[in-house]
Formats: structure tokens, C-alpha cells, sequence
């Protein structure tokens, strides 16, 4: 007996609905960087549709050129699942990450990357050059762009626009 075509159409509105709530999730972390002063990026880790992980920038709080939003919640997920590889977790990044950032996907093994939007000066993952796909590594990560797009293009805006205007009243 021939196999029944299974509806995916159900399937795919919940996909949807995950992706964007997970985005989310992560604009509410890049909404805690933008309140701490610092680029407002946000990433949440999830495995089995769960979020293990959560993360911003913290690199001005920090004084530390590593703490990019995406290496933080990779750290905090190795240690809740008490492993280096990540193989079944997906992340949901507001801002396409920087190569030291999409050099730690493919290391900590990554399975998809969600991006909202997309750095044309130091993106790693498709825009400025691509380290997930153009090289030969050991490990592939699938990526989707344009998650929530517009409300992760507006944080961003909207926080250096606020900084430009910052610095014009210190310098007046």
C-alpha cells in the first residue's frame, strides 16, 4: 500500500511561529545590550525547541574583545549540556556574526544558524565573506537570513543613531 503524503502545511506555520518567537527572544537580549550601552546583539541557543542559552554583547561592560553576544551563549550551553559539540542545537542571532564568532559555530558544531540581519562590514556568514559555506572545514552550518529582519535592522539603527547623537552633544 502506497505511503499517505503527509500535510506539512500545519507543520510549516509552527516553524514559522517557532523561528520568529525565538527571534524574538533574542531581540529581547539585544535590547539588554542596548540598555547596557553596548551593540545591541542578542542570541538565544535552542535544543529540542528549547532555549538552553542566552546571550548580548557585553565586550564595553567587559572590556573584553570576546564577548560577543554569540560567543557567550555558546559558553553557557557547552556548560549546561556538559559537552563541546552543540550538534543538535540551533541559534538565533539577531545580527549575522563576525568570523571569530562564525569560527566558534563551526567549532562547537552548530547545526543551523538563524540570522536577522546582516553586518555589510564585518559579516562573517554571507555578507562580507562566508567561512560557513566558501571553505572546506570539517563541519557545515546550515543558515537562514532575514528572521525578523526589520525589528533587528531597527535596534541596530536605532542605537547608533542615539550614540551619533551622543557624541555631538559632548562634542558641543
Amino acid at each position: 500500500m502506497p505511503k499517505k503524503k503527509e500535510d506539512v502545511s500545519n507543520l510549516e506555520g509552527i516553524d514559522i511561529v517557532n523561528k520568529e518567537n525565538f527571534m524574538k527572544l533574542a531581540l529581547k537580549e539585544a535590547e539588554k545590550a542596548y540598555n547596557e550601552l553596548e551593540i545591541p546583539v542578542g542570541v538565544v541557543i535552542v535544543k529540542d525547541n528549547k532555549v538552553i542559552a542566552r546571550g548580548h554583547n557585553m565586550k564595553e561592560q567587559k572590556q573584553d574583545s570576546t564577548k560577543h553576544a554569540e560567543i557567550i551563549a555558546i559558553q553557557k550551553a557547552c556548560k549546561k549540556l556538559h559537552s563541546w559539540r552543540l550538534c543538535d542545537c540551533d541559534m538565533y542571532v539577531t545580527l549575522e556574526p563576525c568570523s571569530m564568532c562564525a569560527g566558534a559555530l563551526i567549532q562547537s558544531r552548530i547545526r543551523k544558524l538563524y540570522v536577522g540581519t546582516m553586518d555589510e562590514k564585518t559579516g562573517s556568514c554571507g555578507s562580507v565573506l562566508n567561512l560557513l559555506k566558501d571553505y572546506k572545514f570539517n563541519h557545515n552550518v546550515d543558515v537562514e537570513y532575514g528572521v525578523c529582519q526589520k525589528e533587528c535592522e531597527e535596534i541596530l539603527k536605532r542605537f547608533f543613531k542615539e550614540l551619533r547623537k551622543n557624541k555631538g552633544n559632548k562634542k558641543a
